[in-house]
């Protein structure tokens, strides 16, 4: 059973400042073996999101590293391949705002060229799955993934790209390929694996997890505000609201985990309504803890502004009404016994 909300270890790490540390926490865990969580849907998916949301309790930016790194890790495992020994993995895999890497051609040879957008880790990581799209095609059915070193000088990070104080210290910046070189030895899976294989919904699920670990810390830090000050009743009112909602979201999390390790069904579902729970329940927690506060731990306080700030950009990497729709097209098609109205 999932327990991250009641768990008997609170943190009380300050957030890591600068990219260069969450490098090195990073580097830190990976050396002590500490990423090597249980991959989802073998029986133990219960046990990889409470990992995650441990993370993204002491520190976000670094949990936003150490889920690209374990997603990697999926991913590479799903295509029947290891990673390379001691490397820091990330995911490149946007395609926002009509970017995104292309396979082209550059004489006889296949390179990447493009811009792809918000590459966490970027000029932090050791290597990355990069997910392109050939040239002249269209949709995700096309593209392709690779499994490449980013110690090249044909994959650079774009300055000024990130420019919110959230997130800072994960390094989230566009990348350019400038005809980077690839050959078949670094490709991984068929055309359409990386949104066609069964883990990707289980990977979203387990950005949720430190989505909720980071909303969990956040209370955290509201609590022990309170512990020593003292609550008055519609304090205490806000505080019986976010943990209503955090454990909420838990429930939702802890259902989508059971769902992922039974072979007999289908996790999506399960997966999109723990994403939409967890949104709605960090929503709860960045609406109320600064009115718990009031403006002193918001202006003097750099682990509570920080935890918010973070918070308030990672979890907009859910898609909103937009990511709701389709949960809500998913809940009526099932309710019609798995029948479209058009059919």
């Amino acid at each position: 059973m999932l327990r991250i909300v009641e768990s008997a270890r609170p943190v009380r790490d300050e957030p890591l400042r600068h990219p260069e540390d969450v490098a090195a926490a990073l580097r830190e865990a990976l050396e002590r073996g500490e990423l090597e969580l249980p991959l989802p849907g073998r029986g133990e998916t219960a046990r990889r999101w409470a990992e995650l949301a441990g993370y993204g309790r002491r520190d976000l930016a670094l949990a936003r590293l150490v889920e690209g790194h374990a997603d990697a890790t999926a991913i590479l495992h799903e295509a029947g391949e290891k990673p390379e020994p001691n490397a820091r993995y990330g995911v490149w895999a946007s395609r926002a705002a009509g970017k995104g890497a292309v396979l082209s051609s550059a004489g006889a040879d296949a390179v990447l060229t493009g811009t792809v957008p918000f590459c966490s880790g970027a000029d932090l990581l050791d290597r990355a799955l990069i997910v392109a799209r050939p040239e002249g095609t269209g949709g995700a059915e096309h593209d392709v993934v690779f499994d490449l070193p980013l110690d090249d000088s044909r994959v650079c990070s774009v300055p000024d790209t990130w420019q919110a104080t959230g997130m800072a210290a994960s390094r989230t910046l566009d990348v350019e390929l400038r005809e980077l070189p690839v050959d078949g030895q670094e490709h991984i899976g068929p055309a359409g694996f990386y949104t066609g294989r069964p883990g990707f919904r289980l990977g979203g699920a387990g950005v949720a997890a430190v989505w909720l670990g980071g909303a969990v810390g956040l209370h955290d830090r509201v609590l022990d505000l309170l512990t020593r000050r003292g609550a008055d009743e519609h304090q205490l009112a806000h505080i019986a609201a976010m943990h209503v909602a955090l454990v909420a979201a838990e429930s939702a999390l802890d259902r989508a985990a059971t769902t992922a390790d039974d072979s007999e069904a289908d996790p999506s579902g399960a997966a999109a309504t723990c994403r939409s729970a967890v949104e709605h329940a960090a929503r709860q927690v960045l609406e109320r803890a600064p009115r718990v506060s009031g403006p002193g731990p918001l202006t003097r306080d750099p682990v509570f502004s920080r935890r918010l700030a973070d918070l308030e950009v990672y979890v907009r990497q859910h898609h909103g009404e937009r990511e709701l729709a389709e949960l809500g097209r998913r809940v009526l098609h099932d309710r019609a016994g798995g029948i479209d109205r058009e059919s």
